[in-house]
């Protein structure tokens, strides 16, 4: 096991111990904010992983970064990197990323071997995960939805919390490898489940960082020391994560961290297209959806989304 952290491996992840597992060949796909450090523990915890990126270059200082870990490679292709992987893993943007890093005679579905499994962390929709569960299956693969949450702190400690869909063998054989960068690692249902279960999380998400941000701007403008009353009310019925995590810095207007505010754009409109197919309401997610896009007309398109509060100001 390589459990031992150098300094360039520093600075995209935070040391934690990983469980004895064999080590088993596999893939990622897909080298950003969160794949990077993802990939990164699966190659501390003893696999031999194979990266691949649209941009070359990431791939490369990749496998710079973790060359004392066993044997890592870049590929040039999906198809390529997943050639003889038992997993292949996967982080992208959105759905149609998703399907040209998995379909066509260069995607990660050509090159896997039967039986092995393709695990998705991109947050993407219910629909192209059943659909390419179908094409998975049809071509005797197996394929879990698995999007992710933590952010990239989560990623970085290897403390992600993943929501799974699909069959339980194929989630029983990513669990303990996929553990290498989670706290929890949980199967919910059928094709589809975990992408539900990521919309869920973020309903939830986008009404408590309006929530805070109104109750941060009320305090500001009656002039209260807001960082003492969230210190008070944080041990109190109010306590949430994005309190204790975000709270000081909205104080503080330091928005340059955390999720991104188009990636909860992007999310949110995940969520709203889903409830119009199951006829869920939504009315708090719909509006704050619209407070998101005044955030990024006031140019805050990068801003961590605890940036609602400064639309209040």
């Amino acid at each position: 096991m390589h459990t031992d952290l150098s300094e360039n491996n520093m600075s995209s992840i935070n040391a934690r111990s990983y469980d004895a597992i064999s080590s088993q060949k596999v893939a990622f796909i897909g080298l950003g904010v969160m794949g990077y450090p993802m990939a990164g523990h699966l190659a501390l915890a003893g696999h031999q992983v194979t990266v691949y990126n649209r941009t070359p270059a990431k791939a490369e200082a990749w496998v710079k970064e973790f060359s004392a870990t066993a044997a890592p490679r870049a590929a040039t292709t999906p198809r390529l990197a997943a050639q003889d992987a038992d997993l292949v893993f996967c982080c992208v943007g959105n759905d149609d990323d998703l399907r040209s890093v998995t379909l066509g005679a260069d995607g990660a579905f050509a090159g896997m071997k039967p039986g092995a499994v393709f695990v998705d962390h991109t947050t993407a929709s219910a629909a192209v995960a059943r659909e390419l569960a179908t094409a998975a299956r049809q071509i005797g693969l197996k394929f879990v939805d698995a999007p992710v949450s933590g952010g990239q702190a989560g990623a970085q400690n290897g403390a992600l919390t993943v929501m799974c869909g699909g069959d339980s063998a194929a989630f029983e054989a990513a669990r303990p490898v996929g553990m290498a960068f989670s706290r929890a690692f949980t199967l919910l249902g059928d094709s589809g489940a975990g992408q539900l279960a990521k919309m869920v999380n973020q309903i939830c998400i986008a009404g408590l960082v309006q929530g805070l941000s109104e109750a941060i701007a009320f305090g500001q403008k009656a002039g209260l020391n807001m960082e003492q009353v969230l210190e008070v009310i944080g041990k109190g019925a109010a306590q949430s994560w994005q309190m204790d995590n975000r709270g000081k810095t909205m104080v503080a207007d330091k928005f340059d961290f955390g999720f991104a505010v188009d990636w909860m754009r992007k999310d949110l409109g995940l969520v709203l297209d889903e409830a119009k197919r199951n006829g869920a309401r939504l009315p708090v997610t719909a509006l704050v959806d619209q407070f998101y896009a005044d955030v990024q007309q006031m140019g805050g398109q990068r801003w961590d989304t605890s940036s609602l509060i400064k639309r209040l100001k």
